[in-house]
């Protein structure tokens, strides 16, 4: 029996001021896809939370219709299928990370494009899928200016979200696990991971110990209060003194074959965006 727990919370502007999260989920029969909307480039763009919530609604129908496909071909189409109906053009468009877990009765992938990481977990620990390259140019300052980051997105030696250009599906960063060897899921907005990469509060096998005992809103408490006590930044430099949180938690339990005739697999969980 599969189950899922899902936790999120809305963060704050650039300008301090709450506003609705740009964050969202989508829970399928055999996956989970985690998108969290950048900020726009330009002020006259829509929010890149309007272009997740279109994006995740592409990227679950096309699943739904073809849970087996590959990751990155329904990535592409669903990524081009958007820019399609709402007329946006590369480099002019609103953007979003993608992490996408699947599984299978005997696979399970991972697709991760820009700072949403996915960790699996199995006999041998912690087994983190992430995509470094903007986390890399902005510890590096190559990112100081609107200007850098426009110029480094979606580009051979910059680093690759989801826009309008659906080549950058192709620079995702994959995995395959068999499902043998993977017992748990986590799947992270960087509201969330900054708590394991940048304010060491713990790391991902404690994540996962804190949110089977106490549940995933308990990982978003932590890091929340550690922002708190840090409100302007002095500690830990951001750009947002609350950023966006969304944390799933897949417990994939025994392998299917493996579990002496207990019924198929079951689908705990919400949807928080299919009608957005």
């Amino acid at each position: 029996m599969v189950e899922i727990a899902v936790a999120e919370r809305d963060g704050v502007g650039a300008d301090g001021a709450p506003r609705p999260t740009e964050d969202h989920v989508a829970v399928l029969d055999n996956a989970v896809v985690v998108l969290d909307g950048a900020t726009s480039p330009h002020p006259d763009l829509p929010s890149g939370g309007w272009y997740a919530s279109l994006l995740v609604h592409s990227l679950s129908q096309a699943l739904s219709a073809e849970p087996e496909a590959d990751l990155s071909i329904l990535l592409a189409e669903s990524i081009a299928d958007v820019a399609r109906r709402e007329s946006l053009a590369p480099g002019r468009s609103p953007s979003s990370t993608v992490a996408i877990a699947r599984w299978t009765d005997d696979t399970v992938d991972g697709l991760v494009l820009a700072d949403s990481p996915i960790v699996a977990f199995g006999p041998s620990g912690a087994d983190p899928l992430t995509d470094d390259r903007l986390v890399s140019l902005r510890d590096g300052g190559q990112l100081r200016t609107g200007a850098d980051v426009r110029a480094k997105r979606n580009a051979p030696d910059g680093f690759w979200v989801a826009e309008a250009e659906p080549k950058a599906a192709a620079e995702a960063v994959r995995r395959s696990w068999p499902r043998s060897e993977v017992e748990a899921l986590l799947l992270a907005t960087d509201g969330v991971a900054i708590g394991v990469d940048e304010y060491a509060l713990f790391d991902w096998p404690e994540v996962l110990a804190i949110s089977r005992q106490r549940g995933p809103d308990a990982v978003l408490d932590a890091v929340r209060t550690a922002e708190k006590q840090d409100p302007d930044g002095d500690r830990w430099p951001r750009a947002k003194r609350h950023d966006d949180q969304l944390l799933v938690l897949i417990e994939l339990g025994v392998a299917p074959g493996k579990n002496r005739g207990l019924p198929g697999s079951e689908i705990c969980g919400r949807a928080s965006t299919l009608d957005a």
